[in-house]
């Protein structure tokens, strides 16, 4: 794969190596990013695990403790006492009209939280919610009857983590314009969820690697211990 001359010199900073302790790895991260936006920065993970079997899989959720840098849009699909709490709670659209809208096309959302009676209208959007991750969850805690604290939560920086078939997870822990520290303590919320729900069905070592990058620049190589 050809690379362009800013990644080469980015990449030459990094010391690929060696594991870095997260603050340092993380300096190195913002050090390193050359876009001229303010690129997201995302976590990759290893996991000594394989997906195909059913007490294998890892998926979870966590709230990040300074957020993940943008505005998540949340749809409620309410009705009555509920609609009004989910709009008091801060959700950008609510209402049980929204599985029309879907179904003509509209999918202005970040996340969709649902409570557990109008799932049987909601499941209807399965086959277009399903492949963009849209879909809401028990496990995630977007079907629930308390759509407030959902609402809270996702606007205050929960995001949802699953292992893909190849064994790794991917997720954004922030921003370049974040501080090293403020990107070290998602990184720790993170990881430390990721440990949280290891599976019963994992044999030998669960977290084989951590790497940590800009949108656009080079992989830097995280020390698991302390995770471990």
């Amino acid at each position: 794969m050809r690379v362009g001359k800013k990644f080469r010199t980015a990449a030459a900073k990094v010391d690929r190596t060696r594991p870095h302790a997260a603050p340092q790895a993380l300096a190195l991260v913002k050090d390193t990013a050359f876009a001229k936006f303010d690129e997201s920065v995302d976590v990759a993970l290893n996991l000594g695990v394989d997906p195909r079997h059913a007490d294998q899989i890892v998926r979870g959720t966590v709230v990040l403790p300074h957020g993940v840098g943008k505005t998540v849009r949340v749809l409620v699909v309410a009705q009555g006492d509920k609609a009004k709490e989910a709009e008091a709670a801060g959700a950008d659209c609510i209402g049980p009209e929204y599985i029309q809208k879907i179904k003509d096309g509209w999918l202005d959302t970040d996340v969709i939280v649902a409570t557990p009676d109008m799932m049987g209208q909601v499941g209807q959007l399965g086959r277009i919610l399903g492949p963009r991750g849209l879909m809401p969850n028990p496990k995630s805690g977007t079907v629930t009857m308390d759509v407030a604290r959902a609402v809270k939560e996702i606007k205050a920086g929960k995001i949802e983590f699953r292992v893909d078939k190849t064994g790794n997870i991917h997720g954004p822990i922030g921003k370049i314009s974040f501080s090293a520290d403020q990107l070290a303590e998602n990184l720790h919320a993170f990881v430390d969820a990721v440990v949280r729900a290891k599976p019963t069905g994992a044999k030998g070592t669960y977290l084989r690697s951590v790497t940590v990058s800009s949108t656009m620049g080079p992989g830097v190589p995280v020390d698991t211990t302390e995770y471990r």
